[in-house]
């Protein structure tokens, strides 16, 4: 081989693709013809000095949803593309790929159950209004807070309601009551009861998964002594309606459980679509541990995550 060809053709190769030289460039600082370039690089591709690789975000997006049903025995498992691998960046992706999900499955009929918090209120905003008719919209815990931490809870079950043309249906009460007597005689009545029982109705829920971390929204909103976010951060992974549940997905204090007002989780695992929106490093030991306890059957999430959950 004519070590001065294979010099030039590695030379202009660099040049070309890793430096952004044109071949005329290339071809004034080798101090050869242009046509000699556009050789040169032929030459170099073809020894296996250059390799390409031509890299599809979609079909590589593809491979990490079936993998993901795979692994943890989704229906759906959507993976969208996200440029950055930060908490904000991802929401704003996996809520625009949730809302556009909804719009093409929510059918005439269905009830759909929702929760709140900065990821359901970013779903919310994004839902296009999608002409169905006897829809339901409900929520499927309680969305009263004293704290000035804003849950989101009515803007959100409102926004829901105004896309798919209903109604909104409130759980006008605390997520968790101080103690479980109180909750259980709220609970009966008619009012009450009914909706919660709208929300178990539901064939279609759609809902997060919230951490055990320190800046954890229930505990901002003020719902535990010291002892009981103690408890949960010993104990738990995530929670998902305000109801916490450890690394296997199973419940960490049946006491907090017994306090909490809205859907069982136990209930989600019967829904025809059972939707978890969620994503970023932050939160995969909770996607995880909810993915463990069956509670999604379709995960909408972003590459990051995807391959986190896979490792």
């Amino acid at each position: 081989m004519d070590n001065e060809k294979q010099r030039l053709s590695i030379e202009a190769a660099r040049l070309y693709y890793q430096s952004d030289f044109s071949q005329q460039d290339i071809a004034q600082r080798l101090g050869v013809s242009r046509p000699t370039v556009s050789r040169l690089l032929q030459f170099a591709k073809e020894q296996g000095y250059v390799r390409i690789d031509i890299v599809d975000p979609h079909e590589d997006l593809n491979i990490l949803s079936q993998q993901l049903q795979n692994k943890y025995g989704l229906d759906t498992a959507q993976v969208c593309y996200s440029p950055l691998n930060t908490y904000e960046e991802i929401k704003k992706h996996i809520t625009k790929q949730t809302a556009e999900y909804l719009h093409e499955t929510i059918q005439d009929k269905d009830i759909i159950g929702v929760t709140w918090g900065t990821t359901m209120h970013a779903v919310a905003q994004q839902l296009q209004p999608k002409t169905v008719k006897g829809v339901e919209v409900v929520q499927l815990k309680g969305g009263v807070s004293h704290s000035h931490v804003n849950t989101y809870a009515a803007e959100t079950v409102n926004l829901f309601a105004e896309a798919f043309q209903t109604v909104a249906r409130y759980l006008p009460l605390p997520v968790i009551f101080d103690n479980i007597a109180l909750k259980r005689i709220v609970e009966e009545d008619r009012h009450i009861n009914r909706i919660i029982e709208l929300g178990k109705q539901a064939n279609v829920a759609v809902f997060t998964v919230g951490t055990v971390k320190e800046d954890a929204l229930l505990f901002r909103l003020g719902y535990f002594n010291e002892e009981e976010q103690k408890l949960l951060k010993k104990y738990g992974a995530g929670d998902i309606c305000s109801r916490f549940f450890d690394q296997e997905g199973k419940i960490c204090s049946d006491e907090i459980n017994n306090r909490t007002v809205g859907i069982d989780l136990h209930e989600l695992r019967k829904k025809e679509k059972s939707i978890l929106v969620a994503g970023g490093q932050r939160k995969v030991e909770a996607i995880q541990a909810a993915l463990a306890g069956k509670y999604a059957n379709i995960l909408v999430t972003d590459q990051f995550t995807a391959q986190a959950l896979l490792a």
